[in-house]
C-alpha cells in the first residue's frame, strides 16, 4: 500500500469504523469491575456501545459528524456444550445487529506442559488425574489486522477505533498511521500503554462505562 492508495477521495463526513477486541475488551472490563465494586461480570448494552465509541471518537477528532460505518467484533469460542450458548448469541444476535459483523475463530489445544527434567509431556495431573491441557486463541490478532488493512485499501473508513490493549497490533497501527488513517484506541490506562503511544489518540472506556452498561 502506498500513501495516495490509503487516502480517502470521500467528500462527506469523516467515516468509522470500529475494530473489537472481544475478549480483551470482556475479561479486562470483568477485572476492573470485580476490582470496584466485587461484581463477577460487566453487562455490556451492545445496542448502546457503536454509538457510544462513535461518540468518544469524534471527541477525540475534534469532529462531532463522524458517519458511522460499521463495528467488527473478533472472538474464539472452546468447541464443548458451555461454549454454544455463546457461539449462538455471538452469531444469532451480535451479528444481526445493525452494521456489527462477527469473525469467530474457534479454539485450539494447547500442547500439553513438560517435565524439566526429561521433557516428556505432563498431559495430567499426577495426584487428581486432571487435564493439564488448555486451549488458545489462533487467528484473531491476525483477522484484525487483515481487516483494518484491507478496509483502508479498499477506502472503506477514514478513522478506525480499536477496542483492544494487545500489544501485537502495534506494527499495524504504525503502518495505517504512516498512510494516512487515524486509529483511536478505547482502551484501560495503564494497561495497553503501547498501543496508546502507536494511536492516533486514545480514550480510557472504564472510565466512563455507565454509557453503555446494561
Amino acid at each position: 500500500m502506498n500513501p495516495e492508495s490509503a487516502r480517502t477521495t470521500h467528500s462527506g463526513p469523516e467515516r468509522v469504523r470500529i475494530f473489537v477486541d472481544f475478549w480483551n475488551l470482556q475479561i479486562t472490563m470483568n477485572q476492573r469491575e470485580r476490582a470496584i465494586t466485587g461484581s463477577p461480570n460487566f453487562l455490556f448494552d451492545w445496542s448502546k456501545l457503536p454509538m457510544w465509541l462513535v461518540r468518544k471518537a469524534a471527541e477525540k477528532c475534534g469532529n462531532l459528524s463522524l458517519a458511522y460505518e460499521g463495528m467488527h467484533v473478533y472472538a474464539s469460542y472452546h468447541p464443548r456444550a458451555n461454549d454454544e450458548r455463546l457461539k449462538g448469541w455471538l452469531l444469532t444476535w451480535l451479528n444481526r445487529q445493525p452494521g456489527v459483523q462477527v469473525v469467530l475463530k474457534e479454539r485450539r489445544p494447547k500442547d500439553a506442559p513438560q517435565c524439566p527434567s526429561c521433557r516428556a509431556e505432563v498431559p495430567s495431573c499426577p495426584t487428581c488425574g486432571g487435564s493439564l491441557r488448555g486451549t488458545q486463541e489462533k487467528g484473531v490478532d491476525t483477522a484484525i489486522v487483515t481487516d483494518m488493512i484491507r478496509l483502508a485499501w479498499e477506502s472503506a473508513y477514514d478513522v478506525a477505533v480499536l477496542v483492544s490493549s494487545d500489544s501485537d497490533l502495534v506494527p499495524a497501527v504504525e503502518f495505517l498511521d504512516l498512510r494516512g488513517r487515524k486509529v483511536i484506541q478505547a482502551g484501560f490506562p495503564p494497561v495497553g500503554s503501547h498501543l496508546a503511544a502507536a494511536c492516533w489518540a486514545s480514550f480510557d472506556m472504564f472510565a466512563e462505562r455507565d454509557g453503555f452498561r446494561r
